[in-house]
């Protein structure tokens, strides 16, 4: 039999149908007998989502149209891709109404259950008209996974979750009704519902952020293009609908629609949204523009070079995306743990059961019955799935009054084990602003003269360098003149009258048209010079200033033991001299936006565990493609969306305490797995009745309840040591 891999992953072509199964390993079965096995590809629901197909994080093998679960691990599925206006998981609010119904149920039910309110026929039977809509309702989804894994035989936490809760509450259906006066346990069955149905809550709701990176780099693209036709009439028109070839205006201001050349025209373009660099791009005829960066006060004729899915927006757009799916889930160490704790624990109660009918006193039935829920309750999971998440919720908390954001818990678990760093230039070790830092007059000017002149005249531009240089002035206190004859002159600089001398200041091009003299020194930072009448009177050094906390924060990280690399777009020369001063272990410069998250796989397939920070959009890949992507929040919204980590205030020194609040959780999270096991490994035989032939004792339901519910305190109690841990 020939199968045909289809498009999709864990889908096949067979006799022309697209069939969809749960895993790779149905493949067997599948050619043995496909009509049995698989079934065809769903019709489209009409719940809104038609035609979108959802995958599973965990598991990517998995594929259906429409939201669904893994019949392998039991988590909600996502959309395979995000589209810009898409709804949220519609198993977040479903989860969120039965989270509440079952709280506001089991609060009363725990009340009365501790304080033993009213008789014991009374009491039990309101506990179980309380106790039946939490489990039957509130946790139906619970047993719906928990039946899943048992038929498709990939055993899960919600395995555990379904026999737990449905043997305590069974149990106690049971007692109630055939043997009034035995122990009841509805309210345990209960509280684990309202717990799980918690800890699904927060995990939807983190995994909803995940696509807000990619929606918010859709929303960037401008909705209209403005098309000059053959005859010269220009008509606004949807983007989708501009094709390659087509002659497009750029008004002042507007974004440019698609990737293209300048036919006519000049401007400068700020494209800090896609390369993170501060400072705008002169364009003029023949250069090259992105779809999605801001045009300045000029006005370009472009031509349609790369539109749609071709644009660099939309290839950043699939870069980001595909990061995101690609990063292998940290495979828990509680679900590890749970693939052989969940059968042998089951394991275990079917062989108490038998052995106590077989040998146990009389009457047998009911202590091998009583002897097998006490097994199954005592290792009921909840200290097991409190162990993770409450030390999860603390750090989190605490990194928040720290200025530490995590996006979710697995980039707390992640962020200790880097081992290098990876960090943007602009905006990350820098402030992300130019700023004049120097003024050199030639002799004959003095530094207030040079400035004075220069301010003047740019206090007439709207050019970012000529904000710096004016601002420079006024925080000098220098005031300005009146300029005459003020002009532009695009690509190069800017002239005018001022007090009857011809001031120009401009780059290098600028001044050899303009200088009666050669002969003009352009090394170093971004510099504007400034002659007078035709001769030189000076430079203006303009550059992005190293933060103030960024060399402390490099310290630190090196004494961790991190090695720390460079990545950024901006000129070898300007990164070489940042990281000389910085002391800064590597450095890729004049890197293009799109080839950032390559260098972060290289550095991942040599061995290395990366950490990036970046603060641009045309970080964002990387920040996905790397173990752990760290965000300034001083930075762009798609940053700090795309990375698992923002520091707050764009402090580098956050990376360092970071990494100590992570490693502290994560001794705290083996902390508290070690109280879970240790204590299923002792109350586990002891439920069995492994004291029995020696002590005659046994290990009621009752008692098993009062055991697991002091593991979850002693869980929670541990987790709370974080609020006050030294980071």
């Amino acid at each position: 039999m020939e199968v045909t891999p289809a498009a999709a992953a864990g889908s096949f072509q067979y006799q022309g149908q697209t069939y969809y199964f749960c895993a790779k390993s149905c493949l067997a079965k599948f050619q043995a007998d496909p009509l049995k096995y698989l079934e065809p590809k769903p019709a489209a629901p009409a719940d809104g989502t038609k035609g979108v197909e959802y995958t599973c994080p965990m598991h990517p093998e998995v594929v259906q149209v429409g939201p669904g679960t893994c019949p392998i691990c039991g988590m909600a599925l996502e959309p395979k891709e995000i589209q810009l206006g898409e709804a949220e998981n519609p198993e977040l609010p479903d989860m969120q109404k039965r989270f509440w119904v079952s709280v506001a149920l089991s609060l009363p039910l725990l009340i009365m259950s501790m304080a033993m309110l009213g008789p014991d026929g009374t009491r039990n039977w309101i506990e179980l008209a309380l106790a039946t809509p939490v489990v039957l309702w509130g946790g139906w989804p619970f047993f719906v996974r928990a039946w899943q894994s048992i038929v498709s035989r990939n055993l899960n936490m919600f395995t555990l979750i379904g026999i737990g809760v449905g043997a305590a509450y069974v149990f106690s259906l049971f007692s109630l009704i055939f043997r009034p006066g035995v122990d009841v346990y509805f309210e345990s069955a209960a509280v684990i519902v309202t717990l799980v149905l918690l800890g699904q809550v927060l995990e939807l709701k983190a995994r909803s952020r995940t696509g807000a990176a990619i929606k918010a780099l859709l929303g960037l693209a401008p909705k209209t293009a403005r098309l000059i036709g053959a005859d010269g009439a220009e008509t606004d028109l949807p983007l989708d609908h501009v094709g390659v070839g087509d002659v497009l205006r750029v008004r002042p201001g507007e974004k440019i629609p698609v990737d293209g050349v300048v036919l006519e025209g000049a401007s400068a373009v700020d494209e800090s949204m896609l390369t993170g660099e501060p400072l705008p791009v002169e364009k003029t005829t023949g250069a090259r523009v992105t779809g999605a960066t801001v045009n300045g006060n000029g006005s370009l004729i472009i031509k349609a070079e790369r539109v749609g899915a071709e644009t660099m927006l939309a290839q950043i757009v699939r870069m980001v995306s595909d990061a995101q799916r690609s990063r292998a889930p940290i495979q828990k160490l509680a679900d590890q743990v749970a693939a052989y704790f969940v059968p042998a624990v089951v394991a275990i109660a079917i062989v108490t059961f038998f052995a106590w009918s077989a040998w146990g006193p009389q009457p047998r039935l009911a202590h091998a019955l009583v002897n097998a829920v006490a097994v199954l309750i005592i290792a009921c999971p909840c200290a097991l799935g409190l162990a993770t998440p409450m030390s999860i919720m603390v750090a989190m908390g605490k990194g928040a009054t720290m200025g530490i954001l995590f996006k979710n818990a697995e980039a707390i678990e992640l962020l200790h084990q880097a081992d290098t760093l990876v960090v943007d230039k602009t905006g990350t070790l820098t402030e992300g602003k130019p700023r004049l830092v120097a003024v050199d007059p030639a002799p004959g000017f003095d530094e207030k003269r040079l400035l004075y002149l220069a301010a003047s005249l740019e206090r007439a531009s709207e050019h970012p360098l000529a904000h710096a240089v004016v601002s420079g002035a006024q925080d000098r206190g220098i005031s300005l003149g009146a300029v005459e004859g003020f002009q532009a002159v695009p690509g190069k600089g800017a002239r005018g009258n001022l007090d009857g001398m011809d001031v120009v200041v401009g780059n290098v091009a600028m001044m050899r048209e303009v200088m009666k003299e050669a002969g003009v020194d352009v090394t170093g930072s971004s510099a504007l010079f400034v002659a007078v009448d035709g001769k030189f009177a000076g430079r203006l050094r303009v550059a992005d200033p190293i933060k103030a906390t960024t060399a402390e924060a490099i310290r630190q990280l090196h004494a961790e033991g991190m090695r720390i690399v460079m990545l950024t777009g901006d000129s070898r020369i300007t990164a070489e001299a940042v990281a000389k001063q910085l002391e800064i272990d590597e450095v890729l410069a004049e890197v293009l936006p799109q080839d950032k998250r390559l260098h972060i796989q290289r550095l991942q397939e040599s061995g290395r565990f990366v950490a990036m920070a970046g603060d641009g959009i045309n970080d964002a890949p990387a920040l996905a493609q790397a173990q752990v992507g760290i965000a300034m929040g001083t930075g762009t919204d798609i940053a700090m969306e795309s990375a698992g980590v923002t520091l707050v205030q764009g402090d580098l020194r956050g990376i360092a305490r970071a990494r100590r609040l992570s490693r502290a959780t994560m001794r705290n999270i083996k902390q508290n797995l070690f109280f879970a096991f240790v204590y299923n490994s002792l109350g586990v035989p002891i439920a069995a009745g492994a004291l029995y032939p020696l002590f005659g004792l046994l290990l009621s339901p009752m008692i098993a309840a009062a055991a697991m519910s002091f593991s979850s305190v002693s869980v929670i109690s541990n987790a709370l040591r974080l609020r006050t841990a030294k980071v």
